[in-house]
């Protein structure tokens, strides 16, 4: 049963935006099929999927140019950097997650629960100790080759240890979880319950487990990031950034149809970088982005 987060302890007076004073919204990139999964590297460059194109597509964070990174892709919604500079894709064309190497070789990390298929991983987040947190709902796509109907029981969040062979469901009880992202620190993590409508955060226990839920919002989001205070960002119609109490601070319109996912980048990792349906954006931010903690 989740609980709800104190109102009496949140602030009363006006928290401030995240984005940078005078700052604008920028088209960075456009003409794409739908973007989803943006994950920055160290030095700030930025890929993306571009998943009716099979196709990851890196943005240079020096001149702003796009070039095609991998392709095809395993059909690639959501990724993250790993310790080693790998790029985790949650590849649901074939049902798989993947580790892809700097030198863009993939391999297989997982396929299959309790002998079954994976229905479509759909995000991921990598805590301190390499361990694979990822949700694993079902949205059919037209462009599929794989069999669209559902392979588990349910679409649940489950967590990979580093090394380990086999998952274990970690939350069983969400209506359809969708973006997810933990704090660098890796005592927390959040996960939007897209259908639902709610946002929950979880303590994180050693074993991967996840404990104390509790309600963070009254909303839910397709990706999800956090910044350097803390403050997390969900998406949808638009970004809309709440900070770490549960309160909600500020939304960044997008003039597109659907904001999908967003992350950090940049060579300062202070712009959001944000994947909407045919483009990609750019905003300069008070904030930046964070990494866990085995990048300091």
């Amino acid at each position: 049963m989740a609980t709800t987060l104190a109102e009496d302890s949140r602030p009363q007076k006006p928290l401030p935006l995240v984005t940078a004073e005078g700052a604008q919204l920028q088209q960075l990139g456009t003409g794409f099929a739908f973007t989803e999964g943006p994950s920055a590297d160290l030095k700030g460059n930025v890929f993306f999927t571009d998943q009716p194109n099979d196709r990851i597509v890196r943005w240079d964070a020096k001149d702003g140019t796009f070039s095609d990174w991998l392709k095809p892709a395993g059909r690639s919604n959501g990724t993250f950097f790993d310790e080693k500079g790998n790029l985790l894709a949650c590849a649901d064309g074939s049902n798989e997650l993947w580790s892809i190497a700097p030198d863009k070789s993939a391999k297989v990390l997982l396929e299959k629960v309790d002998k079954k298929l994976l229905n479509g991983p759909n995000d991921l987040w990598i805590r301190p100790d390499g361990g694979i947190y990822f949700t694993d709902p079902l949205y059919r796509r037209d462009y599929w080759e794989r069999d669209p109907a559902m392979q588990q029981s349910g679409q649940d969040v489950y967590f990979l240890a580093r090394g380990a062979d086999a998952p274990i469901r970690v939350a069983e009880d969400l209506e359809q979880p969708n973006g997810l992202i933990g704090t660098p620190n890796g005592t927390t993590l959040y996960v939007a319950d897209i259908r639902g409508g709610k946002t929950y955060a979880y303590d994180i226990a050693e074993d991967g487990q996840l404990l104390g839920k509790r309600l963070f919002c009254e909303m839910g989001s397709d990706g999800m990031t956090i910044d350097s205070d803390g403050n997390i960002y969900l998406t949808g119609r638009g970004v809309t950034v709440f900070s770490p109490e549960g309160t909600r601070i500020q939304n960044i319109p997008v003039p597109a149809g659907w904001t999908a996912n967003v992350t950090f980048g940049g060579s300062k990792h202070n712009l959001l970088f944000i994947t909407a349906s045919k483009s990609v954006f750019g905003i300069k931010m008070r904030t930046k982005g964070v990494f866990p903690s085995w990048s300091e």
